[in-house]
């Protein structure tokens, strides 16, 4: 069974910092690529960032220069450190494992966390 756990969501004042943790199993970390997504009341689930398994981060628009992510493959963790945050980024966040597999990587995986809650408050 793949499990991914996230924490460290939290309240906290415009400006202010937040640590996202994600722990993944052994068995799919080290291939896969992990990523945070966030979801806010009445919007679609949208990527905030994500980190191959080489560790090359791409970001969203809206958190770049923000936020960073990496990740910890002798943990199987993965973080995403939250700075100068906005009440916009208010949302649950999600952590994501993905990657493709067989010969001609043909089958392609998802993996979710359950989410953990970020309120910014203004």
């Amino acid at each position: 069974q793949v499990q991914l756990v996230e924490s460290g969501g939290g309240l906290v004042q415009a400006g202010g910092s937040l640590r996202l943790s994600c722990t993944a199993s052994r068995s799919i970390f080290s291939i896969s690529a992990m990523g945070w997504y966030r979801q806010a009341p009445g919007k679609q689930r949208e990527l905030v960032a994500r980190i191959t398994t080489g560790g090359s981060p791409n970001y969203a628009d809206s958190v770049k220069g923000r936020f960073t992510i990496s990740r910890d493959n002798a943990e199987n963790t993965v973080y995403l450190h939250m700075n100068s945050l906005k009440p916009e980024d208010t949302a649950v966040y999600y952590c994501n494992a993905h990657g493709v597999f067989g010969a001609l990587k043909e089958h392609e995986y998802n993996y979710w966390g359950r989410g953990t809650q970020v309120t910014v408050s203004s």
